[in-house]
């Protein structure tokens, strides 16, 4: 016990490979998952107990993104992607699995390491406008705060809050209160408040979903300036066809994990630049596939699929149980 037999020994002699050794490689497989990504979540589980009633918010979800993308997570309410914003931006912990942002491994920190986390390596915007501005302090105190916090100078606060609010488009706010501005206004001066300590990631829950469509594309395109002027990573939870529409890569979340990507790109064709986009499944290192309803419902697939293995491809097909439901006549005396 404790070794399992290997083939393809020379001589006669058998090697023999250790459980310890096969434990040791699954180990390093799993450290391994996400090296060089800014952001990995590697099977993470949230399960809420509430009534006594247990609830899996996310059920094994897998996610990388790369340092300096801008991804935007969609997916139906109760989907999960809530649930995995609050995780990242360090307000709430995961019941298994892991997740690291920027070197932060944000499973096993303490309450002190986390209120150091939201400071320095992740920025939030939250869909109220409200909940992102103190009411009686006017754009540039607001932005000030957060380094005011950090221990920074008043000076260098100063320089900062105001240079992140004119490259937002606001430098004539810098000395309104939350209720002289418009709630698109509101919701840059929160980007820049975000922005003020330098972050890796800057979160973005519904951020467009209280706007109408041409403040809610003002938004969208100061995110994008802060992604691409100032090369932080961009993260926005959103409803909104018009940003998911134009974000080059979209990942939807189905059931608490991840069940489809969009990579967006332009191809250019006789002069012209055509817009292209490609949607994918998800196929996780569980081997897990979430087949979409659309296209499993009109073959009547439930319950047990068949596969059949291709040179090129995989093929999916309706199984024993799943073609009998579909084809039971609707009265029994029928068959006889």
């Amino acid at each position: 016990m404790g070794s399992v037999p290997s083939r393809g020994g020379k001589g006669g002699s058998s090697p023999r490979t250790s459980i310890a050794d096969l434990g040791a490689e699954s180990a390093r497989h799993h450290r391994d998952f996400g090296a060089g990504s800014l952001i990995v979540c590697d099977r993470l589980v949230r399960i809420y107990v509430a009534a006594g009633i247990e609830v899996q918010a996310l059920q094994g979800l897998d996610l990388l993104v790369d340092e300096g993308e801008i991804v935007a997570l969609v997916g139906a309410s109760g989907s999960g992607k809530s649930t995995l914003m609050n995780i990242l931006a360090g307000l709430d912990a995961p019941t298994a699995g892991a997740v690291r942002v920027a070197g932060n491994d944000l499973a096993a920190m303490s309450a002190r390491q986390r209120l150091a986390y939201r400071r320095r390596v992740v920025g939030f915007v939250w869909q109220q406008t409200n909940r992102n501005l103190l009411p009686y302090l006017t754009a540039q105190q607001n932005a000030e705060l957060p380094m005011r916090l950090a221990g920074a100078r008043p000076r260098a606060r100063r320089e900062r809050a105001v240079e992140l609010l004119e490259l937002l488009g606001l430098g004539e706010c810098l000395h309104r209160r939350p209720d002289q501005m418009s709630g698109g206004e509101q919701q840059r001066a929160a980007i820049a408040v975000a922005l003020t300590n330098d972050p890796k990631v800057l979160l973005a829950d519904e951020p467009t979903g209280e706007l109408d469509s041409v403040t809610a594309a003002e938004v969208f395109s100061a995110l994008q300036k802060a992604n691409v002027e100032l090369g932080v990573t961009v993260l926005i939870v959103t409803h909104d066809p018009a940003v998911s529409s134009v974000v080059r890569r979209v990942v939807a979340i189905r059931d608490g994990r991840t069940s489809t990507e969009t990579l967006r790109d332009t191809l250019a064709g006789d002069g012209e630049v055509v817009p292209h986009a490609v949607e994918y499944a998800v196929l996780d290192r569980a081997g897990r596939l979430q087949l979409p309803r659309e296209m499993t419902e009109p073959l009547g697939m439930r319950g047990l699929v068949r596969l059949e293995a291709e040179p090129d491809h995989i093929g999916v097909w309706p199984g024993q149980r799943s073609a009998r439901k579909r084809h039971r006549p609707e009265n029994p005396g029928e068959s006889r």
